[in-house]
């Protein structure tokens, strides 16, 4: 399977006094704002970073299902969230917690799936920094 998807930014100003917005190519984020107060203060708007958590928690979740249909296991929940650390100019860390409510499973075959899933995930993959990952099964 082959596709490309688009998203845009446009940006108006310093960037301290500045603002932007940020549009996806289906329209599901349509002029987000963002400026310097939603990056790095606690402003309402969205920024880089938990765009990226978004798209990775989101992508490795659908990874994880994968795995687990291939092996003959539906999950009734999965659930992923994605904290993005951000340190002196660079993304050091995204911390990965899933927690999955999955049929006749044993939680060791869980955590290996999660595990597996982590390294094969495309957003996984795309990103140069430390990737830890918490696995749980939930009863």
């Amino acid at each position: 399977m082959n596709f490309t998807r688009n998203a845009s930014a446009n940006w108006e100003g310093s960037i301290k006094e500045g603002k932007g917005n940020i549009t996806t190519g289906s329209g599901a984020l349509d002029k987000a704002k963002y400026a310097f107060g939603t990056r790095f203060k606690d402003e309402k708007g969205t920024n880089p970073e938990e765009l990226i958590g978004a798209a990775h928690a989101g992508c490795y979740t659908m990874q994880l299902s994968g795995l687990l249909g291939e092996n003959d296991y539906t999950p009734n929940d999965l659930h992923t969230d994605a904290k993005v650390t951000f340190e002196d100019g660079e993304i050091t860390k995204i911390a990965l917690s899933v927690s999955g409510k999955v049929p006749n499973i044993k939680e060791d075959e869980f955590v290996e799936l999660a595990e597996k899933a982590k390294k094969i995930c495309p957003v996984s993959k795309l990103l140069d920094t430390n990737i830890t990952l918490e696995a749980k099964l939930e009863a």
